[in-house]
């Protein structure tokens, strides 16, 4: 059962992932284009859909899976994963700084929607990279667990 939980969990971030490598990449055609309302007007469903219909539930899925896997660990297999070392302290700080940055995300988008946003786009390509970066300390903390 625990292997099909990781499987899921894996699934479900990756789907996570996809919605907040691809939701401010929009943000940039939506600044870029705002003289072209046709194309905004997708644009600004697409946002919508990519947040509401596919980042918000594969974000659900991946806490709830994540903490189905710690929970499963202690009991199932003996181990409590917060007494062997930092990595996973480190790894939920992470994981609750990208929670906080996809929340930013939907503030950004109704800014977006409501014509008040003043971000420019050079700043959202700038702003994709930060999950790139959480994304590289997360799996740093699963793989190499170096505290």
């Amino acid at each position: 059962m625990y292997n099909w939980i990781i499987w899921f969990h894996v699934i479900s971030f990756v789907s996570w992932f996809a919605a907040i490598f691809y939701l401010p990449r929009l943000f940039v055609y939506h600044k870029e284009h705002e003289d072209n309302a046709g194309f905004l007007e997708v644009v600004k469903i697409m946002e919508y859909k990519l947040y509401k219909y596919i980042g918000v539930p594969a974000m659900w899925a991946t806490i709830l899976s994540g903490g189905l896997m710690i929970y499963l660990s202690t009991g199932e297999y003996g181990v409590n994963l917060f007494k062997t070392g930092g990595w996973l302290h480190a790894k939920l700080f992470f994981v609750a700084l990208l929670i906080a940055y996809f929340i930013s995300l939907d503030v950004i988008r109704k800014k977006l929607q409501s014509g008040t946003c003043t971000k420019t786009g050079k700043f959202f390509r700038f702003y994709n990279e930060v999950p790139t970066i959480l994304l590289l300390l997360i799996v740093a903390m699963v793989v190499v667990r170096p505290f």
